[in-house]
This record gives structure tokens, C-alpha cells and sequence, in this order.
């Protein structure tokens, strides 16, 4: 070991140091370079968000009465019923629709869903002229349950005063804590032992684990004979004809 000292094993060791704690920086700059990548591509291409069964889309504004709103190109946007709509109501048969060139205002009649014998108003979300209508939905009504974010839209409005109107909307955490009081309100409802609700070759069984998702038609499903009634009100919409 001739020529070699303790002072030359210090000085190997520091450079060792040094090699390692530049790769443990580098390694975490590394991966909090990918954990915020993860963060925008969730931001921008996430799944929609859930409230337990029901999707809350973070992109679209909601009413109280259930419908949504998205602005769309040319100040133009886009209205429907939300998820939690088509889940209470269940398979659509048929949707009137206003005409191109009339008027919707937010918190008055917007459309009318036919379930059966049973005619079910909703509320326009916003105010503004109708320059369109999905004529797709008008022919083939199921869409709306199968897509009611996307090709289920029933309207296309020109609003007239969109900023006053957002006062009554929600959206992002607000949207989804409204939905867990819709969902707590209806838990109360029908007692707090309800659980989720399943379909199993056509019967409807309530579920008191995680894992359950609801039936097609929750209200046919919870109220009986009378749930008509109890959709209205969810849509607030009980005093309408």
C-alpha cells in the first residue's frame, strides 16, 4: 500500500458522496418532473369525476333541478339531464323538445321526459334562445342514458345572460357536494339503512356492502306506484304541468 494514504480513502469517499447525493438529486427532480406531468395529463384527460354511482363531469356546470350546462364555441352551450337524472327516471321512451328560435329561461320548463304514461318536466338551466336540438335524442331517446354528458344533449342555447345565471350553477366541489346531499337526502328518505342498488335477473335488491351500483329507474325502484311524485320533486319541478 505503498503511496497511498488515509488522506487519499477520505478524499475517494467524498467524491462518492458527492456522485450519490447528485444522482438522488437528480432521481427526485426526475420524478417530480413525472409526478406533476401526471398531475395536468389528470387534469386535462382524467376520468370524469363520481359521486359514489353518479358521474359529476368537472368540464359542465349543474342546476339544481338536475340539468347541465357546458359552453361551448361561440358562446353557444350545450344543456341535458345530468347522471343522476336518467338513473332516477330510468329508460326514456320518448323527450319533447322546444323548437328552434323559442326561448328556455333558467328555473322554468325546458323539456319534458316521457316514461311510459308519465310526462316529466325539467328545468332549463340557463336563459337564452334554442338554436338547436338533438334530433338523435328526439329518435333514439336511450342515448340520453347511455351518454347523457356527451351525445345525450338535448339543447344548444344562446344564453342572454350566462354570468347571472352561473350564480345558480355548480360546479367542481361544489357540484359534487351538492350530489352527496342529493344522495344523503335520498338515504334519508328511504331510512338510513339503504344501501346501493343492484339488478339481478330483473330483481331489484338492496345492497348494505360497497360494491353495488343502481338499477336502472332508482325511483320505480325505491317508491313504488307513486314515484312520479318523488321525481318531480328531485327535479323541482312538482308544481309544473
Amino acid at each position: 500500500m505503498e503511496g497511498f494514504s488515509f488522506v487519499d480513502i477520505y478524499a475517494t469517499k467524498g467524491i462518492e458522496y458527492l456522485i450519490v447525493i447528485g444522482f438522488l438529486a437528480t432521481f427526485v427532480f426526475f420524478c417530480r418532473y413525472l409526478t406533476l406531468r401526471t398531475e395536468e395529463t389528470g387534469a386535462e384527460r382524467g376520468p370524469a369525476e363520481f359521486v359514489e354511482w353518479f358521474r359529476v363531469p368537472r368540464e359542465v356546470q349543474f342546476h339544481q333541478g338536475h340539468g347541465w350546462v357546458q359552453t361551448g364555441v361561440e358562446g353557444v352551450a350545450s344543456l341535458g339531464l345530468d347522471d343522476f337524472a336518467q338513473k332516477l327516471v330510468g329508460r326514456v321512451d320518448s323527450i319533447d323538445l322546444p323548437p328552434v328560435g323559442s326561448r328556455v329561461a333558467q328555473g322554468e320548463k325546458g323539456w319534458v321526459l316521457r316514461v311510459g304514461a308519465h310526462a316529466i318536466p325539467m328545468l332549463s338551466p340557463i336563459d337564452g334562445e334554442v338554436v338547436a336540438v338533438n334530433e338523435e335524442a328526439a329518435r333514439s331517446p336511450g342515448i340520453v342514458n347511455e351518454d347523457p354528458f356527451g351525445k345525450g344533449w338535448l339543447l344548444k342555447v344562446r344564453p342572454d345572460r350566462l354570468a347571472a345565471n352561473r350564480t345558480n350553477l355548480f360546479t367542481g366541489r361544489l357540484a359534487r357536494r351538492w350530489m352527496e346531499e342529493t344522495l344523503h337526502g335520498l338515504r334519508v328518505t328511504m331510512g338510513e339503512g339503504l344501501g346501493p342498488l343492484y339488478q339481478d335477473g330483473g330483481t331489484t335488491l338492496p345492497v348494505h356492502q360497497n360494491g353495488g351500483a343502481p338499477v336502472q329507474g332508482i325511483a320505480r325502484a325505491l317508491y313504488g306506484t307513486d314515484w312520479e311524485p318523488k321525481v318531480r320533486e328531485h327535479f323541482l319541478t312538482d308544481t309544473l304541468t
